[in-house]
This record gives structure tokens, sequence and C-alpha cells, in this order.
């Protein structure tokens, strides 16, 4: 899947509780991601819900993730 700005896999929140994984810096730089790829949403507004979110989920709290 194509995944685009203000969609939670080019989010900063998207996996931020655990250590950046090799899919999770391939959805950054490719901008694609497999259909069936879930991680938990880290946005602090959320974080009591324990959501898990595709990467082609969105939300307004949406910030850009940073690739190092």
């Amino acid at each position: 899947m194509q995944v685009h700005d203000g969609q939670c896999g080019l989010c900063g929140h998207f996996g931020e509780h655990h250590a950046k994984s090799n899919v999770l810096v391939t959805i950054l730089s490719s901008k694609q991601a497999d259909v069936a790829v879930l991680d938990e949403c880290g946005h602090p507004k959320h974080a009591s819900l324990h959501l898990k979110v595709t990467p082609i989920s969105g939300c307004d709290g949406f910030t850009p993730a940073v690739a190092n």
C-alpha cells in the first residue's frame, strides 16, 4: 500500500514505544507498507487506549516522523 503524509506509517508516534525496526524504517524511506502491518500508536492522547493501527490509518494528532 502507498502511505501518504498524514497517515500513521509516516507519523512519529507510530511504533515509538520500541526500538526502530527494519519495517518502520522501510515504510519511512519507501512510503510503502504491507497491508498486514500493525503497530502501536504512541500519541499521548491515545496512550491509555493502547491502539494498534495500520500504516494507512490516521488522526488529527499526526506528527511527521524524523528519518534517522
